[in-house]
């Protein structure tokens, strides 16, 4: 009976093996497999892959190579492929189960495109009837895409079961315990490094590798920039008094000892008022050019009432001023409160469709603030397709453009602006 020790040293053998040939395959790996290591633990049940570093059980590897020898390749370029395309990392899609079926469908995707034959499987015939069934009505078959027709659909049990075993090579650590990393660890930021010099590496001589554009659309769509709305919109907040306990100040032990002892009389009222820092005052404005229609004008007013429905950032009396504008200001709709927001939006009537000129929203946002409609504004979001006249001069205020796609012939955003993209909504 062969021992321990031998079973570790072969495991290892095989693992090694699979990595040497993808360096000497694919150049545009080295970055990647340098930062990847391997664990051999017994008992583990399968493949485990932590972000940084392959963990398997000796006994199932070998078992798994003996049945089809490119298995440990296949193997390795699914992990790597997670980690370059920062799979782990992706906090936002909060239905995870989805996220995970899809990341490994995407993954597999690419691999199979890349038509190596040192990786193929027999599950793969399978595979490419579910990806072809799939492309169907989701034609660019990258993680996201997959993810939001899966949150959007649902996916029956036999399908989740049918795609588990198809396309899962490892289990996925639960994506918050990468939100806690000692330093040590390779970290989001050291992906996204390296996933840009992929990008770069593949993008000069992408047309000499099979698959290497399915490579490039997964890459440009895990590089792509994200940004937390509150987060950005915490910039804006000013101090002020909002009506709730504030737990620095108030005892509950005398409180709730008043109301056992005196029935509905407690020792010490609650303080009504705590200060944070939330937003008051805020102006969104909104491009109804001739150029911006339909769908692109749609996306605005759901983003719109998403960031100021769902923000935490707003105080509760508001006064936010949602303008309509091409080459002039066609309306100002001011929001006072979250309750009002029902009803702005019931009766939401796109105005304009002019050409666009970008100032006159300053314009109008400054005669604003010197008739003291507006007293501390500390922000405006400008939802827009990019073709218009920016201001010369900034503002007083912060200032984010954000548009709803790359575009290399629209003009470049103002250095003292905040250029955002505006992500397709889950």
């Amino acid at each position: 009976m062969t021992d321990e020790a031998t079973i570790l040293s072969y495991a290892e053998k095989v693992i090694n093996l699979a990595r040497d040939t993808i360096t000497v395959r694919f150049r545009f790996f080295d970055s990647a497999l340098a930062k990847v290591s391997f664990e051999s633990r017994v008992g583990i049940k399968g493949y485990v892959f932590d972000g940084t570093k392959l963990i398997y059980d000796p006994y199932i590897l070998l078992n798994d190579y003996k049945e089809e020898s490119s298995f440990a390749l296949r193997l390795l370029l699914h992990v790597l492929f997670h980690a370059i395309l920062m799979h782990p990392y992706r906090f936002d899609k909060t239905e995870e189960k989805y996220w995970n079926i899809a990341s490994d469908i995407a993954v597999e995707n690419i691999i199979l495109s890349m038509e190596i034959p040192e990786a193929t499987l027999l599950r793969d015939g399978e595979e490419r009837i579910i990806l072809s069934r799939l492309s169907k009505w989701v034609p660019n078959l990258t993680a996201d895409a997959l993810y939001r027709e899966f949150v959007v659909g649902g996916i029956s049990h036999d399908s989740e079961e049918k795609y588990a075993k198809l396309f899962k090579f490892d289990t996925h650590r639960p994506r918050a315990t990468y939100k806690e990393e000692p330093k040590e660890i390779f970290t989001k930021e050291d992906w996204e490094k390296i996933a840009e010099r992929v990008k770069a590496e593949l993008k000069s001589f992408s047309k000499d590798i099979t698959g290497g554009e399915s490579i490039l659309q997964n890459l440009k769509e895990s590089t792509k920039k994200r940004y937390d709305y509150d987060e950005i919109l915490n910039r804006f907040a000013v101090m002020s008094e909002e009506i709730k306990v504030n737990p620095d100040e108030f005892d509950y032990i005398y409180y709730t000892y008043g109301l056992d002892t005196y029935g509905n009389m407690p020792l010490i009222e609650p303080l009504e008022y705590a200060e944070e820092k939330r937003i008051k005052e805020f102006v969104i404005a909104i491009d109804t050019s001739a150029s911006v229609r339909g769908k692109m004008v749609e996306g605005f007013l759901n983003k719109t009432y998403d960031i100021l429905s769902k923000s935490v950032s707003f105080s509760e009396k508001l006064n936010v001023h949602i303008v309509q504008c091409d080459s002039k200001i066609t309306q100002d709709t001011v929001i006072e409160s979250k309750n009002d927001l029902k009803k702005a939006a019931d009766n939401f009537k796109i105005k304009g469709f002019g050409a666009t000129d970008f100032r006159p929203v300053f314009a109008y946002v400054d005669q604003l603030i010197r008739d003291e409609k507006i007293k501390n504004l500390k922000g405006l979001i400008y939802f827009t397709d990019g073709y218009g006249i920016y201001p010369e001069s900034p503002p007083r205020y912060d200032t984010l453009f954000v548009f709803d796609r790359e575009d290399e012939y629209r003009m470049p955003v103002p250095g003292w602006a905040i250029k955002v993209i505006l992500e397709d909504e889950e």
